[in-house]
């Protein structure tokens, strides 16, 4: 690019600045409404907040969120063909919106249905309405809160990124994808296990909270009885004493008199509430599919494989149906389009194995060697064999001239008499010439 095209198309941060929306008033332009942090980002509710439940949503969203989720076209037998160039398969997986990526819509919505329970998926942008029908192209998607259900319609909660503000508007269902969790029954009911585990961890919380208060938690033993109400009153007032000097005094020291006696409870009062949790906690685990190992991500390939299979593969399939019944038409899946999850395999599969795994893979012909090499992070080869699906254990000859000889079958060879006629003529002649030197007729 040459001088006067680069000051040409020349920009900057800070003198480029974008002119404001309104005119400037005392110096202050208008962009809009402004926060301190991201107000699109999902809200979780006070009491999954503040408890360890927070930690598994995020655990679960991010393992959602690694599945590719792609618009795609599928032959007549169902069989994968190619990706589909459309909006919808750019919000999935590039773009979905000006805040956030295709990855991060997939987290956001995830973890709002393990909050929720029910989800909206709405597409924003569109280039036709789907209230005058045609074909709808999405532009751009959100994840919003269902607030209202109507028989037809269901009034969302929705993040308007033109006004910076959460804006409530009423959608028909039919365009919008309502996603609910598959696990609803297990972590959104009123008497679901996790709501029991979130209830025993917020008594958890106020009983650490009540021992934490800084109470001296101590008893004082007066010399008098106090079973009157005269002698009540006195040792009420004894004990308002006691606290007013621990309260005004720089280092907390009080005094008391020489007949009275301290008694300090320096334990808690024991309870069943931390085995309780315990309990529920490991009761949750075991219904959601997932263990501590795969948490703190030292869970081995099969504990992998079944977590992927009956905890990450429902939630990914409820928004791949969804999506697929409102966002494609019935010309569309009548054509073969439709909305297919792909997860890779090859994630979880040692350095050491990938090299056994290559070779059954290219030897089976089950992909190329450059396909192969794709799912290692490695450039293609250009050479053009390596986008060949060929077994490079047989010698290229025999794949071209000669029958490959299969275990148990039966070797035709009649294609390829030229090559034998050859080989009984050199035979004939050299059997003519040991005859002539021996003076003996061998044919």
């Amino acid at each position: 690019m040459g001088t006067l095209a680069r000051l040409k198309h020349a920009w900057n941060a800070f003198t480029d600045q974008p002119a404001p929306p309104q005119p400037q008033q005392n110096g202050y332009s208008d962009f809009g409404a402004a926060y301190a942090t991201r107000p699109d980002r999902v809200r979780l509710f006070v009491s999954n907040e503040r408890s360890i439940i927070s930690s598994i949503y995020a655990r679960l969203s991010i393992d959602v969120a690694q599945v590719d989720i792609r618009h795609v076209k599928l032959d007549a037998q169902g069989r994968y063909l190619e990706d589909v160039n459309s909006g919808l398969h750019n919000c999935l997986n590039v773009e979905a919106n000006i805040d956030q990526s295709g990855r991060h819509l997939k987290q956001d919505a995830a973890m709002s249905l393990f909050d929720q329970g029910t989800i909206a998926v709405v597409p924003v942008d569109r280039d036709i309405s789907p209230l005058n029908g045609g074909t709808i192209d999405i532009g751009t998607m959100r994840v919003g809160q269902i607030v209202q259900w109507y028989p037809q319609h269901v009034k969302v909660d929705l993040y308007n990124d033109r006004t910076g503000r959460h804006e409530q508007v009423t959608l028909p269902k039919r365009w919008v994808a309502i996603v609910e969790n598959p696990f609803y029954e297990v972590m959104n009911k009123p008497n679901s296990t996790l709501q029991r585990v979130i209830r025993k961890l917020n008594l958890l919380d106020t009983i650490d909270e009540n021992n934490a208060s800084g109470k001296l938690d101590m008893i004082i033993q007066l010399p008098y009885q106090v079973r009157s109400e005269q002698k009540k009153d006195l040792a009420e007032k004894r004990r308002k004493d006691i606290e007013f000097q621990l309260r005004s005094s720089k280092f907390g020291i009080a005094y008391i008199d020489g007949t009275e006696k301290v008694i300090q409870l320096n334990r808690p009062v024991e309870n069943t509430l931390m085995k309780q949790v315990e309990y529920f906690m490991a009761l949750l685990y075991s219904q959601l599919g997932i263990t501590a190992d795969i948490l703190n991500g030292t869970a081995d390939e099969k504990t992998m494989l079944n977590y992927n299979n009956r905890t990450v593969e429902p939630v990914v399939s409820a928004f791949t149906d969804e999506y697929k019944r409102k966002f494609l038409s019935k010309t569309a899946r009548t054509q073969g389009h439709s909305i297919e999850s792909f997860r890779d395999p090859f994630k979880l599969v040692p350095m050491a194995e990938l090299a056994e795994l290559a070779d059954k893979f290219t030897r089976n012909e089950i992909v190329t060697s450059n396909e192969f090499r794709q799912f290692i992070g490695m450039k293609p080869s250009s050479d053009p064999r390596a986008d060949e699906l060929r077994n490079s254990n047989i010698p290229d000859d025999l794949r071209t001239g000669g029958a490959q000889v299969v275990p148990g079958e039966v070797v035709n060879r009649e294609d390829d008499t030229s090559a034998e006629d050859d080989v009984l003529a050199e035979l004939e002649s050299v059997v003519d010439g040991i005859g002539r030197e021996l003076g003996v007729d061998l044919s």
